[in-house]
């Protein structure tokens, strides 16, 4: 048998293989044929015993190859590119086609998904002014356009899953044993003479330590250490002296601003810090009830040391102070006089934010928190008020967008977050109930826009299984922007502040108003149109729901 030592090819006698062009005629001969003659040949045996065909190969060194012998040496391996090209090109369409997540290969999926950043740092601001943006001209991207059937539907299994069910109020003892140290620091009972709930501690500390030395609020923050280098000076000159002991006083919020971010708290609470008989903590957003006594800084940064219900109390030293010189100036006139000072604290966590419990408390319930922040509140507070500003939720989740994205942001950015959370929140209930949804941890943290934080009427109704309903007073941004008069009279009203001149009030009321929102994130305009409508159809059973138990058809933010 012969070999072609130019493309391997097995030829019989006499064969022609015309195919190559150095091995024509019926009697070729390799040593002496011109072309294929060569001195540089490499004999490769593939057998060492004697055999009757021909064991050699000759293979040739000469780098002079036809064209022909290279197509013929490569067609197998561009057969094999070819081929490897199109399994990558089927991967990557199902990546894209699926959305980098669930589903299966070549499954459609209606939505333009695009990559996002982390969750957003969990320090929550507000805007007052900047919802007039959604009123400029936008402009309509036709790719987005088609989303909103294909999402649509989405939104109706949404729906076809909600029920607003009751939840069941924990008994005292329960909560107790969850947190057995933050009850023998709390009394049940505050001092009758101040309509601020205040008691007397006893100090057991002498004049060389640091009242503040372990406190985590200054600790952790650098800007808070100026607040607690004032309160160390002054700490001994507030002590109340009696029987050879040193008490303090101490105090809790008589209301709290619990909700929601990107509503107007913020604008909110620097109005009410104007009235003489207000005081609030020495930090706006203490997040203690929510995140803090969790050891939560940012959930992103994981857990720290839990920050003690005595950390918690020392922001509102600087408030209890005066309340204190109020009743001792009273006291040594020998008059029963009620102090009318109040303390409130201003966290837009309060209302919505619990993430924490399933890393702290028994997961028995089919996903749902067994103790929520109103649960012990009230157990320490029966008594207690709470604000709520709202907003059109549709406007308030964009504007929470602009705040928090940290980079690229646009309007297209943002339909294509708000469409993943729509789909991660329709997986969701497919499994659990609303309430668990609406509080899952692992959920909440995958979203790239927090949807959630704007189904007010489950977090209300949560609320108010334990406070009545005239202890909460919930506010409009829409109302507040536009006559900041009339808001903060109806909070004056509820918090049952006296009186203020002329000039107080005019202070209070035409003061500019707070944190609106930046001009780099004005220039992005409004959300596109398609992105609205979408919002408008998935929030629209929860303000339905939300204006049925305030009695106020406002709530359903038709006009905005």
């Amino acid at each position: 048998m012969r070999y072609c030592i130019n493309c391997c090819i097995h030829l019989l006698p006499n064969d022609l293989h015309r195919q190559c062009f150095r091995c024509r005629g019926p009697n070729h001969n390799n040593q002496k044929c011109p072309v294929c003659k060569g001195e540089n040949k490499i004999p490769l045996y593939t057998d060492s015993k004697q055999m009757k065909l021909l064991a050699v190969l000759e293979v040739r060194t000469d780098h002079s190859e036809s064209w022909n012998g290279f197509f013929c040496l490569r067609k197998g391996k561009l057969c094999s590119l070819i081929f490897g090209l199109i399994i990558m090109t089927l991967v990557m369409a199902s990546y894209i086609l699926t959305g980098a997540k669930h589903g299966l290969l070549l499954i459609p999926s209606p939505f333009h998904y695009g990559a996002f950043t982390s969750n957003p740092s969990l320090m929550d601001n507000e805007s007052l002014s900047d919802m007039k943006d959604h009123y400029q001209p936008s402009k309509m991207n036709i790719s987005y356009v088609k989303d909103y059937p294909s999402i649509k539907l989405i939104i109706d299994t949404i729906t076809s899953k909600l029920e607003f069910i009751t939840r069941q109020h924990p008994d005292l003892e329960e909560l107790k044993k969850q947190e057995p140290h933050m009850f023998s620091v709390i009394p049940n009972k505050f001092l009758p003479n101040s309509k601020n709930p205040c008691w007397y501690e006893e100090y057991r500390g002498n004049t060389t330590t640091d009242p503040y030395a372990t406190n985590s609020y200054a600790l952790y923050s650098k800007r808070f250490r100026t607040i607690f280098d004032y309160l160390r000076k002054v700490f001994w000159n507030h002590l109340y002296h009696y029987k050879d002991k040193h008490y303090r006083l101490r105090c809790l919020p008589h209301f709290y601003i619990i909700g929601q971010p990107k509503c107007g708290t913020t604008d909110l609470y620097d109005r009410l810090r104007l009235h003489p008989d207000v005081r609030f903590s020495a930090i706006k957003e203490p997040h203690w009830w929510t995140r803090k006594r969790f050891g939560i800084i940012r959930l992103r940064d994981g857990f720290h040391d839990r920050y003690p219900v005595e950390d918690y109390l020392d922001l509102f030293d600087l408030a209890a102070h005066q309340i204190q010189g109020v009743l001792q100036s009273e006291a040594a006139k020998e008059r029963v006089k009620t102090n009318n000072i109040i303390i409130g604290e201003a966290s837009a966590s309060t209302m919505w934010d619990n993430n924490a419990w399933i890393f702290f408390y028994d997961n028995s319930t089919e996903g749902e928190p067994p103790f929520l922040i109103q649960d012990f509140i009230h157990a320490f507070q029966p008594n207690a008020k709470l604000i709520i500003m709202l907003r059109d939720p549709v406007e308030r989740l964009y504007s929470d967008y602009l705040y928090f994205a940290s980079a690229n942001k646009s309007v297209e950015d943002f339909h294509e977050k708000v469409a993943e959370s729509l789909q991660l929140f329709e997986n969701c209930m497919l499994d659990y109930s609303l309430r668990a949804c609406v509080y899952n941890n692992t959920l909440n943290n995958a979203m790239p826009v927090r949807l959630q934080v704007g189904l007010y009427v489950v977090y209300l109704l949560d609320w108010l299984t334990v406070f009545n309903k005239d202890q909460i007073l919930v506010l409009r941004l829409e109302d507040h922007a536009s006559n900041v008069k009339y808001t903060m009279h109806m909070v004056f009203q509820f918090l049952d502040l006296g009186p203020l001149s002329e000039k107080q009030e005019a202070l209070i009321t035409k003061s500019p108003a707070s944190n609106t929102r930046r001009p780099e994130d004005r220039s992005l305009g409004p959300m596109l149109p398609t992105t609205k409508a979408i919002l408008r159809d998935f929030y629209r059973p929860f303000n339905t729901k939300l204006a049925q138990v305030l009695f106020d058809d406002a709530f359903l933010w038709k006009r905005t």
